[in-house]
């Protein structure tokens, strides 16, 4: 268990609302209350999949401070379900900030882990998770690809082939911003599941990065 610390400080009030006045985004969530976790741990998963991340409790959705009546017994429920229904175990930080006078709030630093993926478990007796990932200010589903991308990125990767069907993507690349794998598959010739190996292998290698999206990810050149 993470115990809340009540930490009114001054630089970490300041803090907060920078972000707060930020708006959400890649790096931040607004939630208004804690009352359904199960709800919010697809946040929590999410940002430890990507960057990390600073989630606030009694926020509203347009950065207004609602403030929360029983913050101790919010805390206590969000860190229980973070604990319980996200695997392996997460790594965060929480303080009780008190914001204005009558008006106190939670901050969640969901630190980037270094055991990628997380899984969000909509109940801690389910044997199956789902895997989410940020992008902009939403948390998305990961797809296979992403999945496989997060899971293998701290390994070693054998280099890149410029065998013909490498050439012919990046050919495709410079009249097109990106590619779908299923846009990939069907320029390649190759089916689903080898269209997918080859671009999980080039974006492993750095040729490619990936940018998850609801509608299916695009892959496109490294910077």
């Amino acid at each position: 268990m993470w115990p809340t610390s009540r930490n009114d400080t001054h630089e970490k009030v300041k803090e907060a609302l920078k972000l707060i006045r930020q708006g959400e985004g890649q790096l931040v969530e607004f939630k208004n209350k804690a009352k359904f976790p199960e709800k919010i741990i697809r946040e929590v998963v999410a940002f430890a999949n990507s960057y990390g991340g600073h989630l606030f409790i009694g926020v509203n959705d347009d950065g207004s401070l609602a403030g929360l009546k029983y913050p101790e017994d919010e805390e206590y429920v969000l860190t229980k379900a973070i604990s319980e229904l996200c695997r392996p175990a997460i790594s965060f930080t929480v303080d009780l900030l008190q914001v204005r006078e009558d008006i106190e709030i939670l901050h969640y630093h969901i630190h980037e882990s270094k055991s990628k993926p997380h899984f969000a478990f909509l109940d801690k007796k389910h044997r199956y998770g789902k895997a989410f990932v940020r992008s902009a200010d939403h948390s998305i589903q990961a797809s296979y690809e992403v999945r496989q991308i997060l899971k293998r990125s701290k390994k070693a990767h054998r280099p890149i082939e410029f065998e013909e069907k490498t050439r012919q993507l990046f050919k495709y690349f410079e009249d097109h911003p990106g590619i779908t794998l299923s846009e990939y598959s069907e320029l390649s010739g190759l089916n689903k599941k080898l269209a997918s190996n080859k671009l999980i292998h080039l974006a492993l290698s750095g040729a490619l990065k990936i940018e998850p999206k609801e509608g299916g990810d695009i892959f496109l050149p490294a910077e």
